[in-house]
């Protein structure tokens, strides 16, 4: 049996997003099933650091991979990113986008794959991918349309944590300045500090009307 190799959700965690880890691991799980395959995973295509993460894995590599990156200009998964076009291939040392050195760092090398692209509004966020599928399982288009469904599933679910990913950092930064105010207030005399005071408070003011 599959467990979910992400962490559970906590005070900084919604649950949303650990509802949306959860489907993640459930559509790994189910496509590695139906596909037969050796390994299903799906990435995060991370744009500020140009690299794919491993966000959910089920089958070779699960309770490893989750979050560990690759650098989303090579191999498969990362050609499936630059061109938004789905990918099936019978044999990887044939497909000159294979980067064998890559998959060797995930502890698995496949022979074979089928990889779509995990598209939300126009936006790829990342790949859906399933290792060595059984040969019958990745013969047609239809097969590639069937993990295509997948990949709509798991769209919505990087869409959320991306979100969240994002209002969390956006939390943090603003609890950083807050500190940094704070430490700056600490270290003035009474006088300074009074004046200060007042200026974060007529800030306040501003912020809550811009907020109404």
């Amino acid at each position: 049996m599959s467990h979910s190799t992400e962490p559970q959700a906590t005070s900084t965690e919604s649950v949303d997003t650990a509802e949306n880890r959860e489907l993640l691991t459930s559509i790994v799980t189910v496509s590695r099933s139906i596909f037969g395959a050796a390994a299903s995973s799906v990435f995060l295509f991370d744009q500020e650091s140009n690299e794919l993460v491993f966000k959910a894995v089920s089958g070779k590599g699960e309770g490893l991979l989750v979050g560990t990156r690759f650098p989303a200009d090579r191999g498969v998964a990362g050609w499936v990113v630059a061109t938004g076009q789905a990918v099936t291939t019978a044999d990887l040392t044939a497909n000159p986008v294979f980067a064998r050195d890559l998959a060797e760092r995930t502890g698995y090398v496949p022979d074979s794959i089928m990889a779509v692209p995990v598209v939300h509004r126009h936006d790829t966020l990342g790949v859906l991918q399933v290792l060595d599928p059984h040969p019958q399982s990745r013969s047609s288009i239809a097969d590639l349309d069937l993990l295509a469904m997948f990949a709509d599933q798991a769209a919505l679910s990087l869409h959320i944590l991306l979100r969240d990913d994002a209002a969390r950092a956006a939390g943090d930064a603003g609890f950083a300045v807050l500190g940094r105010i704070s430490t700056l207030l600490n270290g003035m005399d009474a006088e300074q500090r009074g004046r200060g005071v007042q200026m974060v408070e007529s800030l306040h003011r501003i912020l809550a009307g811009m907020a109404r």
